[in-house]
């Protein structure tokens, strides 16, 4: 099989690395909001904030990638 051939393949990949990219932006949306913190003394709040635009910022992702493999394997099954 060639590569690229099948594009449930790619979609299959592209949906695994959502877990990935969901733990990436949480962890940096919590440091940014810790140092922020720390710089400006109001723990814990920006912590808070910065922990809530991380998770918001990995479901925004997870989206775009669902629907984006969806995309791919409906072009597919198009064809």
């Amino acid at each position: 099989m060639a590569p690229g051939a099948d594009p449930g393949w790619k979609s299959l990949g592209e949906v695994a690395s959502i877990g990935m990219t969901m733990v990436a932006a949480t962890m940096i949306g919590l440091g940014g909001g810790y140092y922020a913190d720390r710089w400006l003394g109001t723990s814990p709040w920006l912590m808070l904030v910065g922990l809530l635009f991380g998770v918001a910022a990995g479901f925004v992702n997870l989206f775009r990638s669902v629907k984006a493999a969806e995309r791919t394997l409906d072009e597919s099954d198009g064809k």
